[in-house]
C-alpha cells in the first residue's frame, strides 16, 4: 500500500502558492491595460499547465492573442512581436531548467513584460525575469503553479472587463488545497484497486479534451514515462477518431478523463466508443467528484486539478506495486543530455 495521505502536509505544501494568488491577481490587473498579447513558455508539466490557461484565454478573451511555446522552440523561432504590448509568462518548478532560463535571458533585451513562476525568488529563472510569483520549495508545485497562473490570468481578464468570474475564481482557488487532499482521500480505495489491476501493463493510453488534456499529459509523460518507466501515450479527444482509436481492443488499457468545459462532448463520444470495445477502462469524470468551496461556474476551471489529484494517488499506488519510487530517475539530472 502507498503511504497514508497526509492532508495537513498537502495544505501546508500549498501555503505559499495560496498566499501568492492575491499577488498574482494584483499583478495581472496592473499589467492588463498595457498588454494585448500573452506568450506562455515552459517545458514538460509547466507547458501543459499553460495549455489550460491558453484554453480559457482563447475561450473568453476577444482582444488578447495567446501563444504557447517550449522554450527551446521559442528561441529558434524568435517571434518578431516581442514588443511593449507583450507579456511573457515563464514557468519552471525548480527555476533551473536550462532552456527556460535561456529564454528569460534572451528576453532581457526585449521591451516585453516578463513574469517567472517558480519556487523562490533566488533561483536563476527568477533572477532573469522582471516579476516573480513564488510557489515555495515543497511538494504540490504542479497544483501551486496552476493556482498562481490562473489567478494572474483571471486578474488580466477581469481588468479588461472580459469575464465576470474573478471573485468566484479567487474564492474557489483559496479552497483548492483542502479540496485536493479530500479528493485523494475520497478516491484512495478506488485508486489502490486500479493500481492492483493495471500495474502489470506495459503501456497505458490516456485520453482527454480541452484544458483536461494537460493533466492527461502530465500523468502519461511526467508520471508514467518519467517516474515509472512505463510506455504511455496521451491522446487528445479531438484527434482520437483520426487514427488512435484503431489500437482499441479488449486488451487495451485506457485512462479516460472527462471534465466540465465546452469540450466535454468530445470526451463523451470517446467514452461511448471505448465502452463498446474494451472493459479495461479507468474513467474519471469530474461531474462525479464533489468540489466543496468551488463555485459552480468555476468547476470547469478547477476540474483538471481535481482529476489530476485522482491520478496522482493512482501513481503513488502504482509506484508501490512496481517497487519503483516516484523519485527514481535513470537519466534526468544524472547524465549529460
Amino acid at each position: 500500500m502507498a503511504s497514508d495521505i497526509d492532508k495537513d502536509a498537502i495544505i501546508q505544501n500549498l501555503k505559499i502558492a495560496s498566499e501568492n494568488i492575491f499577488k498574482a491577481e494584483s499583478l495581472g490587473s496592473e499589467l492588463a491595460d498595457s498588454i494585448d498579447r500573452i506568450y506562455l513558455i515552459g517545458c514538460g508539466a509547466p507547458n501543459r499547465i499553460m495549455l489550460g490557461l491558453q484554453y480559457w484565454l482563447e475561450h473568453f478573451s476577444p482582444s488578447l492573442e495567446v501563444r504557447r511555446y517550449f522554450p527551446a522552440e521559442f528561441l529558434t523561432l524568435n517571434p518578431p512581436s516581442l514588443d511593449e504590448k507583450t507579456l511573457v509568462l515563464l514557468g519552471s518548478k525548480s527555476g533551473t531548467t536550462p532552456e527556460t532560463i535561456e529564454a528569460a535571458k534572451f528576453l532581457k533585451g526585449k521591451p516585453c513584460h516578463t513574469i517567472a513562476v517558480t519556487q523562490t525568488k533566488e533561483v536563476p529563472l527568477a533572477l532573469a525575469a522582471q516579476h516573480v510569483l513564488a510557489l515555495g520549495d515543497l511538494g504540490e508545485w504542479h497544483n501551486g503553479m496552476f493556482m498562481v497562473m490562473q489567478a494572474l490570468i483571471g486578474g488580466i481578464l477581469d481588468k479588461k472587463g472580459e469575464w465576470p468570474l474573478q471573485k468566484k475564481l479567487m474564492r474557489s482557488l483559496a479552497n483548492v488545497p483542502r479540496l485536493l487532499a479530500d479528493t485523494k482521500l475520497l478516491t484512495d480505495q478506488r485508486t489502490a484497486e486500479e493500481a492492483r489491476l493495471y500495474h502489470k501493463d506495459k503501456i497505458i493510453y490516456q485520453v482527454a479534451s480541452g484544458p483536461v488534456f494537460g493533466e492527461a499529459y502530465v500523468f502519461g509523460v511526467c508520471t508514467l514515462m518519467e517516474m515509472q518507466w512505463m510506455h504511455s501515450y496521451p491522446i487528445e479527444a479531438a484527434e482520437f477518431f483520426h487514427g488512435p482509436f484503431e489500437i482499441v481492443d479488449q486488451d487495451t488499457p485506457l485512462v479516460l478523463m472527462v471534465g466540465e468545459d465546452p469540450s466535454r462532448p468530445l470526451m463523451e463520444r470517446v467514452v461511448r466508443f471505448c465502452k463498446k470495445y474494451t472493459e479495461r477502462l479507468i474513467i474519471y469524470d469530474s461531474v462525479d467528484l464533489p468540489m466543496p468551496g468551488v463555485d459552480n461556474e468555476v468547476r470547469c476551471i478547477i476540474a483538471p486539478l481535481v482529476l489530476g489529484a485522482c491520478l496522482e494517488r493512482l501513481s503513488e499506488h502504482l509506484a508501490v506495486w512496481h517497487n519503483h519510487p516516484l523519485t527514481t530517475r535513470r537519466y534526468m539530472w544524472k547524465t549529460e543530455y
